[in-house]
């Protein structure tokens, strides 16, 4: 899967993935009173205008990127009619020919970690079948718990040729409380980092490793270090635009062959109506905003590159 997202991101000429984390505020009036009015205000209702909004989203953006990136949590808010809204998403982004990146972060050990990697990436076992759930492409992993909590997904990535991403340096003003911290006088995000490539090592496509990291855009100079200690892992970079991070501070965690690196936008894109930028699409024309916000942002990120 590493080397299909590689192949996606050079004939799209664009490392950009799209996070559909549709909060309910973010969905227009007209479309949540749709799915209101056929299904009551109940979380039925709820987890259909989400699946509506995502669905026009994704019909105006496809063509323009190779990914996308689902955050769960938004999903299960709505219980189990949100997790079939997610089921819904990923199934249509995959018919559309978009990589799924399911930002599930999930972090445990033993059966319930190999739980996790089934669900997501796997296959389950239900009397003489396997079976497959939510099959995501790629999925992130928090790596609290050390190797017991990550080897179950690289063991089914490995089997299912599908990848990770692993917390390293998040985009978040608090996350140096903990990954900032100095052990043997190096901050433990490059721990982290080191342990990533490690990982890695045992798991490689073509160029890079079907483990990745998660590395903030909002922290550059971290990020410039972090490339260097995982040359092989791909790098998906939250935090551009509404965390504030910018296109010109993206450069560093690129290699120099163009790849290494996938940039992710979720509220800039699918509420791009709300902006004063793209007001002018309205409410009406939601989709029309958000594929205008990604071709800027390929832009965007495009001249940045090309200036380093």
């Amino acid at each position: 899967m590493i080397n299909l997202l590689c192949e996606k991101i050079q004939k799209r000429n664009a490392p950009v993935v799209v996070g559909l984390d549709p909060m309910l505020s973010y969905v227009p009036e007209h479309v949540v009173k749709k799915s209101l009015a056929e299904y009551g205000e109940t979380l039925e209702g709820a987890a259909d205008a989400i699946w509506q909004f995502n669905k026009e989203i994704v019909d105006s953006i496809y063509d323009l990127i190779p990914a996308v990136k689902p955050q769960v949590a938004m999903y299960e808010q709505f219980g189990v009619a949100g997790m079939a809204a997610y089921q819904k998403t990923v199934d249509y982004c995959q018919e559309k020919g978009l990589i799924v990146i399911g930002d599930v972060k999930r972090g445990d050990i033993g059966s319930t970690s190999a739980a996790y990697a089934a669900g997501h990436l796997g296959k389950v076992q239900v009397g003489s079948r396997l079976l497959t759930a939510f099959h995501e492409d790629f999925v992130t992993v928090n790596p609290y718990l050390g190797t017991d909590g990550v080897k179950p997904f690289i063991d089914v990535c490995r089997e299912e040729k599908k990848g990770l991403f692993i917390l390293v340096k998040t985009s978040n003003p608090s996350s140096g409380e903990f990954q900032d911290r100095l052990i043997d006088g190096r901050p433990l995000y490059e721990w982290v980092g080191e342990q990533v490539a490690r990982w890695g090592e045992t798991c490689m496509g073509d160029s890079y490793s079907y483990v990745g990291a998660v590395v903030g855009a909002t922290y550059p100079e971290m990020g410039k270090t972090l490339r260097k200690l995982m040359p092989k892992s791909f790098i998906l970079v939250p935090g551009y635009g509404a965390q504030g991070g910018k296109a010109e501070d993206l450069a560093p965690y690129f290699n120099e062959d163009g790849l290494g690196a996938i940039v992710n936008s979720s509220r800039g894109i699918i509420a791009a109506y709300k902006k004063e930028p793209y007001a002018k699409f309205g409410a009406e024309h939601f989709g029309e905003a958000s594929r205008q916000a990604v071709l800027d942002m390929i832009a965007d990120i495009g001249g940045a590159l090309n200036r380093r």
